[in-house]
């Protein structure tokens, strides 16, 4: 009877190798594909996230939280139902331990709340200034779309809609963002926390999606919006759109940051 001949270890080893060589060809193409999912899977969160905002404000008569009284998490609990997952983007589900371990994909925590989504603080309902924030520089409610001019004046031009964001992906709770504020030098610099009042777009500016972070918008639609586009919205009434990090501004590719140059231009 002829003996049954095994493996060698030349042979597994050859076989290991190949397994090996696949997977580092398959892993790469295996991660985009769960990035799509998740930013899929962002967009749809976000687009709850609308029908619960036009909950609330149709409970308010058209406004928005008044933020001094509440942060938006709080006072959109009864409408989310305290489902925690709801505050996550399925990109950036874990919570930042310490100030060496944070970056674009963990959560941030605030008085119990795990988030990876923050609103733009523009919309707020505030009752008057807020520091050097002037009071008409305010949304406040869903049917005021109007702009202002910066030194305070009224201009009455109404802007669309899905062209002011509410909420969407961000490393802070809110952010008050202006058209001056200069993006980051390195994709993690700006960081997760209270940053004070400086360059607060930053915020919203991280690469979360690959180039793109997931917004609704005061119409109640939701979208993927590049970097770069940010600074094209109208954040606040008198936000200038044109402004010195847009095309339209002026704004050269050299401009930007390292991280941000590959990403398309607006």
């Amino acid at each position: 009877m002829r003996k049954r001949r095994g493996f060698t270890l030349i042979e597994l080893l050859v076989v290991i190798a190949i397994i090996a060589l696949l997977m580092a060809i398959m892993m790469p193409a295996l991660q985009r594909v769960k990035g799509q999912a998740q930013a899929v899977a962002c967009l749809a969160r976000l687009k709850e996230w609308g029908l619960l905002f036009k909950l609330y404000t149709d409970d308010n008569n058209g406004y928005f939280n008044r933020r001094e009284q509440q942060l938006w998490m709080s006072a959109m609990r009864p409408y989310y139902n305290n489902e925690p997952d709801m505050l996550l983007c399925p990109t950036a589900t874990r919570l930042m331990r310490d100030f060496s371990d944070w970056g674009t994909f963990k959560a941030a925590s605030l008085e119990g709340d795990v988030f990876s989504y923050g609103i733009n603080s523009w919309v707020n309902n505030n009752a008057g200034d807020r520091g050097a924030r002037p009071v008409e520089w305010f949304w406040k409610r869903v049917n005021n779309n109007t702009t202002v001019a910066p030194d305070r004046t009224f201009i009455g031009k109404p802007v669309s809609t899905n062209t002011i964001p509410v909420f969407g992906d961000s490393t802070w709770y809110d952010a008050w963002v202006r058209d001056t504020d200069t993006p980051a030098l390195t994709m993690d610099a700006f960081g997760i926390g209270n940053k004070g009042v400086n360059d607060e777009m930053n915020h919203f500016c991280v690469n979360r999606h690959d180039g793109f972070i997931g917004l609704l918008f005061m119409d109640w639609s939701a979208r993927r919006v590049g970097l770069k586009e940010l600074w094209t919205l109208k954040w606040h009434r008198a936000f200038n759109t044109s402004g010195v990090w847009t095309t339209a501004g002026g704004v050269l590719a050299d401009d930007w940051p390292l991280w941000l140059r590959r990403f398309k231009d607006y």
